[in-house]
């Protein structure tokens, strides 16, 4: 098939998905939303400049960047089509899927203007730095690298609209609890693990899997033991061999594994199995979790293997990051700034999992990669090969544009040549 007529293609599915995620929004909103998704793709880039100069209309940049920065400060906009996105994957979210929520950093050292700029940590560095915060969510099924993008949620700790972060996890985690009916199993590191985060969950009835802090205290048989000196006392009867990528190669990781059941303090009738996984490093990895766990490896395994797929995200997060420069997002208004990290997440979901449900956009998905010009062929993990082939095969439509008619004026009319 031509590049052109692929990219067509592509224009037309994304006129199409534009149109399911905005189905309450005006004809000029609409076109908005069509148009941010199509500029963020080609460009793949999240500046409105780059965005404009993508669209490539026939009137002054200048004009075209102003009118989307007018519609991109609609408030609640990005909330309205991230509930779209989440009820459009609900479908495809069973009751074993997992349902992994992370937050992460979005830097901005060199900033000074953009609003309610906040004291971030780099999860990579350690260093502090001025930004914002950004709750990742989404679903994978265990042991796969296919993800489904949920929510990208933007947030800044010195907005006056600011809570705290436990109050925007559980946005979140009511957002995807009430489109998927409290189908799946929710997956959180180490920040998961607050009591004002266990609580919530216990009490909307979510399953959940959380990696434990080492001095956390757990009641076991009437005493109360932290979970560290706990995990020293649990039998590892079980082994199991994984491959881990470390240093740009991949590694086989020998570990080892076992559960006790255990109860959080304060709340003594829900009962909980903490899992212990040795062989990650010196410490030992503390799962908690309330699905149903028996003394089987299979069982116990799961608890394991689907804190894993939890890393995930961290490749997600970095392919935003890198596919689409979400930290290079340049608008000075807070309200722009949430409605364009949820836009950039409704590319993303497009390219991740749109394009994949049907076996026809499947092999749409497919011929898009094979014009994304990689070297080494495709890599597992494929976003990223496919958000440069939509990329490319999108900045191709503006060769593909028609010639202005002739003006009905005595002036003297002047077009480029093709």
């Amino acid at each position: 098939m031509q590049p052109i007529k692929l990219a067509e293609k592509l224009r037309a599915q994304i006129r199409q998905f534009s149109g399911i995620i905005s189905p309450h929004f005006s004809k000029p909103k609409t076109k908005f939303v069509e148009q941010m998704l199509l500029g963020i793709a080609a460009s793949q880039d999240c500046k409105l400049s780059r965005i404009a100069r993508a669209l490539g209309e026939p009137i002054r940049l200048k004009k075209t960047e102003e009118r989307l920065s007018r519609h991109l400060a609609q408030p609640g906009l990005g909330q309205q089509v991230q509930a779209q996105i989440v009820a459009q994957a609900a479908r495809r979210i069973g009751e074993e899927t997992l349902i992994v929520i992370d937050p992460t950093d979005l830097r901005k050292p060199y900033a000074q203007a953009m609003p309610y700029l906040a004291t971030v940590r780099d999860g990579s560095t350690g260093q502090l730095a001025n930004g914002y915060w950004c709750g990742v969510a989404l679903a994978c099924e265990p042991a796969s690298r296919k993800v489904i993008p949920l929510l990208q949620q933007l947030w800044s700790a010195s907005a006056p609209d600011f809570v705290s972060e436990n109050t925007q996890l559980l946005q979140m985690l009511d957002t995807i609890a009430g489109a998927t009916d409290k189908r799946g199993i929710y997956v959180l590191d180490r920040g998961g693990d607050r009591s004002k985060l266990y609580g919530p969950m216990l009490t909307r009835g979510l399953r959940f899997i959380v990696r434990l802090v080492g001095d956390r205290h757990l009641w076991v048989r009437g005493r109360l033991r932290s979970a560290r000196d706990l995990a020293r006392g649990v039998p590892l009867r079980w082994a199991e061999t994984v491959v881990r990528e470390a240093s740009g190669g991949e590694k086989k990781v020998h570990l080892q594994y076992g559960f006790r059941r255990v109860k959080l303090p304060g709340r003594v009738p829900a009962p909980l199995t903490l899992v212990v996984v040795q062989g990650f490093g010196p410490e030992p990895m503390l799962l908690l979790t309330n699905l149903e766990v028996r003394a089987t490896r299979r069982s116990v395994w799961r608890v394991g293997r689907g804190y894993l797929t939890r890393w995930l995200v961290e490749e997600t997060i970095r392919f935003l990051k890198q596919s689409y420069q979400l930290e290079d997002l340049r608008v000075l208004c807070y309200e722009r700034l949430r409605n364009l990290a949820a836009l950039v997440m409704a590319s993303a979901y497009f390219g991740a999992a749109w394009l994949g449900q049907s076996l026809k956009l499947a092999v749409l998905a497919s011929r898009v990669m094979k014009v994304a010009r990689r070297f080494f062929g495709v890599p597992e993990f494929h976003y990223y090969a496919l958000a440069d082939g939509i990329g490319f095969l999108l900045s191709r439509l503006r060769l593909a544009r028609a010639q202005p008619t002739a003006l009905k004026t005595p002036q003297l009319s002047l077009f480029p040549l093709t």
